[in-house]
């Protein structure tokens, strides 16, 4: 960890829960640097500020800007109250109090004490962040009258502000409400843990086909547990016990140069086949013969069909992403189509799933 003096220079432009900055920094770099005003308060240029440049230093990719700590002014530096008494980012310097959809002094408190089941919603558990887009857009596509909500677990970024997608999503209403879980924070609704923010998914927001999936940022070792990727089977876990659908996309590729994530990911391949200890829809993307036997080799190999029930897709068109790039690792639908379509996928099977559940408890 390395903390370094800076004086704001610039203001690169901010929305709702972040700031970007230019910074020069007492050591004599300049970088890019990211507040979030609801831990140090909004910055000014010429300020002086103490940021985090860790991330920097050790050359990250999706981490690699300076945070900004806290600023040098004098006396309360940030008041901003909250009504909640639930704590997130516990114990650390930068905690802060949010109101938790389950407290008393919720508006939803009564709602959530008896909220215990998902009544079989069709519940995608992503192994990416980037997966999100392409299954919202899926959903919409079958019907834009499906409520989407996205619930961010802990696992990677812990900010939800510091998704660019998520805003981005939002506000062309691919997402319709989101909830942060566990110690991720900046949702519209705060839950305290992935089961809860789940039922609130359901019962609060209402949600017709809810997504979940750690936040941007996934750490990965190579090792067969050392990554954010189990974060999928846990997930499929969670929505199981809750009686929702499970429905998972595969993490597949062509394109990644790392053997452990060609054909289909390691990591997909130690959620479905390892952590989740029930069964999920698991839906394979038309893919050239070629493409599909590796891929088919691997599924049969990990035991994921033991485990899983099966669903092959049909569709080949991506859906439309009302003008939000689609990128995933550096790499774009023309660079590695097969990613972008096994997420699309799983997204029109959880939106037929969830018509099909309204007609007929319509009578339909």
């Amino acid at each position: 960890m390395r903390l370094v003096w800076a004086t704001v220079s610039e203001s690169a432009g901010e929305r709702d829960g972040i700031q970007q900055l230019l910074a020069s920094l007492d050591d004599g770099s300049t970088g890019r640097a990211i507040a979030y005003p609801a831990l140090s308060g909004a910055c000014a240029v010429g300020e002086r500020v103490l940021l985090n440049t860790t991330a920097v230093d050790l050359e990250l990719g999706t981490g690699g800007v300076h945070f900004v700590v806290a600023r040098a002014g004098k006396g309360v530096v940030l008041d901003d109250a909250a009504a909640g008494h639930v704590i997130k980012l516990r114990y650390t310097p930068m905690q802060r109090n949010v109101l938790a959809v389950e407290e008393q002094q919720s508006p939803h408190a009564t709602v959530m004490a008896g909220a215990t089941t998902l009544d079989g919603v069709p519940v995608v558990c992503c192994g990416l962040h980037s997966q999100i887009l392409p299954v919202a857009a899926a959903v919409k596509a079958v019907d834009p009258g499906l409520k989407v909500v996205y619930v961010m677990t802990d696992g990677a970024s812990l900010p939800l502000a510091f998704s660019d997608l998520v805003a981005a999503m939002s506000r062309e209403r691919l997402l319709d409400e989101t909830i942060t879980a566990g110690q991720a924070f900046g949702g519209g609704l705060e839950a305290v843990s992935l089961h809860s923010a789940l039922l609130a998914a359901k019962h609060v927001a209402c949600a017709d086909v809810i997504i979940v999936s750690l936040g941007p940022g996934i750490t990965g070792t190579a090792t067969p547990f050392g990554h954010g990727g189990v974060a999928q089977g846990e997930a499929i876990n969670a929505v199981a016990a809750l009686g929702g659908l499970p429905i998972a996309p595969l993490r597949l590729s062509f394109a990644d140069k790392r053997p452990r994530h060609r054909g289909v990911s390691h990591h997909s391949l130690v959620a479905l086949g390892t952590i989740a200890l029930a069964p999920a829809v698991v839906v394979v993307p038309l893919l050239l013969p070629e493409g599909a036997d590796a891929v088919e080799a691997a599924l049969e190999e990990a035991g994921v069909w033991r485990r899983h029930i099966r669903r092959d897709a049909t569709d080949t068109e991506l859906p439309d992403t009302r003008g939000i790039a689609m990128r995933s690792m550096g790499r774009t639908p023309a660079d590695d189509p097969v990613f972008f379509l096994a997420a699309a996928a799983a997204g029109t099977e959880a939106a037929r799933s969830a018509v099909e559940s309204h007609t007929v408890g319509d009578g339909g």
